[in-house]
């Protein structure tokens, strides 16, 4: 028997063909190239923080959320106060009415000036109303335009509010103080809120 007898015993073994790959078994790669995850594999997950992961939702500071609440307390006590310039310009109207109708001409004059003054007031109110309930409802995606409005904004009330502050000291009056303080306080944490670390990374952060 010859070697190459495949029923010769004392012979070399017919070489086997090399097994295909099969279902759930990797390709082979040539050389230098990096092998890839075949069928059957699962992919890695991706963590946060990392390309392709899920960045975590930051959430706002707890400085920040008192500020914006503050804004939206402001921002009522603005809108009470345009109604009560309205109200004051109509009975205002109502006084200059009756006074032409019985010849006080000069009264009359006086309550349209009145009128008109409290007209005037009552939107400076609505304005000021708005611009707090725009800050406050941007605080969740606005960027430095809004961080930089919100600290001057706070700054200014801040302002107007210690002039009314010592001007409730000089009355001698408990009710004259306690309006003005509450103010200047929260002036106060609407202008840091967006200035301290946190406010500052709050508003620098990347968005999606």
């Amino acid at each position: 028997m010859s070697y190459g007898d495949p029923n010769n015993p004392y012979g070399q073994p017919p070489q086997q063909p090399p097994p295909a790959p099969g279902y759930g078994y990797p390709q082979q790669a040539p050389p230098g190239v990096p092998p890839q995850q075949g069928y059957g594999y699962p992919q890695q997950p991706a963590y946060p923080g990392y390309p392709g992961g899920n960045m975590m939702q930051q959430s706002m500071p707890g400085l920040l959320v008192t500020a914006r609440v503050f804004l939206f307390l402001i921002s009522a006590v603005q809108i009470l106060s345009a109604i009560g310039f309205l109200y004051g310009a109509a009975v205002a109207n109502d006084v200059s009415d009756s006074a032409d109708e019985f010849g006080f001409n000069s009264a009359g004059d006086f309550g349209d000036a009145a009128a008109g003054i409290f007209v005037v007031f009552a939107l400076i109110c609505a304005a000021l109303a708005t611009l707090s309930i725009t800050l406050g409802v941007k605080f969740s995606r606005g960027g430095q335009g809004v961080r930089i409005t919100t600290v001057i904004y706070g700054a200014l009330g801040g302002v107007f509010g210690l002039i009314y502050l010592f001007i409730g000291l000089d009355s001698g009056l408990a009710t004259a103080v306690i309006g003005p303080l509450i103010w200047v306080v929260f002036a106060v944490i609407i202008t840091m809120a967006p200035v301290v670390p946190s406010g500052t990374a709050w508003f620098n952060r990347p968005r999606y």
